[in-house]
């Protein structure tokens, strides 16, 4: 039977097992958008506000489920509109397929009306790209792209569909499954011994894991490793909820913003066995005093990662759960109980610079200064702290998706929030995308049905919350909850430690009243300022079967420590601000 290429595209994304697609219609996708009307009772679109919360939002449906997270967007400004939530996505190995419209083939190379080049604009940030000019190629290729994006390391693929291909007809074969990932890369057995063999000599062992053991799915093996070797572990930005926060051997997050405790034990460990992480610059600091100390064995489904930023001692490409299960078989049960005690050490002296810098009273100079919290007339020992705000709210939240923006809210939320189990925390973390929770959320409380609690600042907020308006439209259950303190925090602390407090542009000046603004989207909200209030409005937000934003007004000199100076090394952590 033959049916238009638009008809192909819905076609195949339900033949895909796709439920749910977000995106925005225009000219170059009408046809499209038309199939998507017509087959409304097996596949559901979510209309957004804007493009880049479309691509967001698919991002955080993929995050939360591990499914490809579909997009749709028409040509020109429709496309690159994408582009910020195309390269998220790939910065964190996040499955996606972005489907784009463009000017019939005829006029392609013409500076059409709304032309734009978005396979080439793409090329840099895609795990692959495809523009179909032939009909007979549209379905192959739409699931050439799922088979990309799945495989592997995961991550975005584009398809470009001029709009005559949308337009003509052609013979349609559906499949009776999804597309399967192409063979999974298995560790060589000679390494994995090798790699056993440094572990069962080591006395102190450190795990260092990162976001592909959640999307390896290797959280059982990694924490069977962890107890068999009796190894501390730490963990990446995005590698955060792969271990349940009181795992006893889990530190928490390392690097530039990391745990006091799991930093340093890394940093006096002997070996350091690293899972589905790539070394970052935040996580590492200066590369040639990071592992100046310690042996590496790095373990990564993506050969090209290894190696890349910090040389391995033995370096292992392979499936993380499969390299990780055969590896456990083959280390010796250890314990290392003077290992133990040297990380007990490191957990109380973390407690102790914890509890004194958030006892520290930090010297304003805010002569020229609008942040909300100089207007409360609220004694300060009496304000809201960030860590009152994620332990309120964590302690309301039951199992819902946490999602985070980027600053010091990020941060924050990494460092404090507890987590149980995979998927439920998402953030932005290889391209810190500021105005990246809004959409993610929705993407999130869509793919699952139950809460997302979206943590951002006044200034990631402002960049999408247009999408507040999807949120209340589609009834989205939705805690906003914004730690404002009416400046750029993250960029302010930088200009206070590193640039002799020039403030230049980061006070931010606004009148925007963010309890008016969610009200008039149709969303319910409230302003906090004390610990009480904000846990009265905890209890009414997670009860209101709907999207709730709960401003926090917080104080513009609180800092993210500890903190690893950029460039610096575990040597000049500063734990506390004099």
């Amino acid at each position: 039977m033959k049916i238009s290429g638009a008809k192909i595209v819905v076609e195949t994304l339900i033949e895909q097992g796709c439920d749910t697609v977000f995106g925005y219609p225009g000219g170059q996708v009408i046809n499209l958008f038309d199939e998507l009307y017509l087959c409304r009772d097996r596949i559901d679109h979510v209309l957004t506000a804007h493009e880049q919360g479309a691509s967001h939002a698919a991002d955080g449906y993929a995050r939360a489920t591990g499914k490809v997270g579909v997009v749709i967007a028409t040509s020109g400004p429709g496309a690159t509109n994408l582009v910020t939530g195309i390269a998220t996505a790939y910065l964190d190995s996040v499955p996606m397929v972005a489907i784009t419209g463009n000017v019939p083939c005829s006029l392609i190379g013409r500076d059409s009306f709304q032309e734009v080049d978005i396979v080439g604009v793409t090329m840099p940030i895609t795990k692959h790209n495809f523009i179909v000019k032939d009909i007979n190629d549209l379905a192959d290729t739409i699931r050439m792209a799922f088979k990309i994006a799945k495989s592997g390391r995961p991550g975005p693929v584009l398809v470009d569909i001029p709009k005559d291909v949308q337009v003509a007809q052609c013979e349609f074969e559906p499949k009776s499954q999804p597309v399967i990932p192409y063979p999974i890369s298995y560790a060589s057995e000679d390494k994995l011994k090798k790699a056993a063999d440094l572990i069962n000599a080591s006395e102190r062992p450190y795990i260092y894991f990162g976001g592909g053991i959640i999307s390896g799915k290797a959280s059982d093996e990694l924490i069977s490793l962890a107890e068999k070797i009796d190894a501390p572990m730490g963990c990446s930005l995005m590698g955060l909820s792969a271990v349940p926060t009181e795992h006893p051997h889990f530190l928490g997050m390392q690097g530039m913003h990391g745990h006091y405790a799991s930093s340093v034990a890394e940093d006096e460990a002997d070996l350091v066995i690293t899972l589905g992480a790539r070394f970052s610059d935040r996580a590492t600091g200066n590369k040639e005093r990071f592992a100046k100390n310690f042996k590496i064995i790095h373990i990564d489904i993506d050969g090209a990662e290894l190696h890349k930023n910090i040389p391995a001692d033995i370096a292992v490409r392979g499936d993380i759960k499969d390299a990780a299960s055969r590896l456990i078989e083959l280390v010796e049960k250890k314990e290392h109980p003077q290992w133990h005690e040297r990380i007990e050490e490191l957990r109380s002296e973390e407690k102790l610079r914890t509890e004194s810098a958030l006892k520290a009273t930090y010297k304003k100079d805010c002569d020229n200064c609008s942040a909300p919290c100089d207007k409360t007339g609220i004694p300060a020992d009496q304000r809201l702290r960030p860590f009152d705000i994620v332990d309120i709210i964590s302690e309301n939240a039951g199992d819902a998706v946490v999602v985070t923006d980027v600053g010091q809210h990020q941060m924050w939320a990494a460092q404090r929030y507890p987590l149980t189990k995979p998927r439920t925390f998402l953030t932005s973390g290889g391209l810190g995308t500021m105005g990246f929770g809004m959409g993610a959320a929705i993407g999130a409380a869509k793919a699952t049905g139950k809460y997302s609690v979206l943590f951002t600042g006044d200034g990631s907020f402002g960049m999408n919350l247009n999408e507040l308006a999807t949120a209340v439209s589609q009834n989205i259950p939705l805690v906003i909850v914004i730690m404002n303190n009416g400046v750029l925090g993250m960029v302010r602390q930088w200009q206070t430690l590193f640039f002799d407090k020039h403030y230049s542009n980061t006070t931010l000046n606004r009148k925007t009243d963010f309890v008016k603004v969610a009200e008039a989207f149709g969303a319910e909200a409230v302003r906090c300022y004390t610990a009480e209030e904000l846990r009265n409005a905890a209890k009414k937000a997670f009860a209101c079967n709907g999207t709730y934003v709960i401003d926090c007004v917080v104080d513009c000199d609180e800092f993210v420590l500890p903190m690893l100076p950029p460039g610096g090394s575990i040597d000049d952590i500063i734990t506390e601000i004099k």
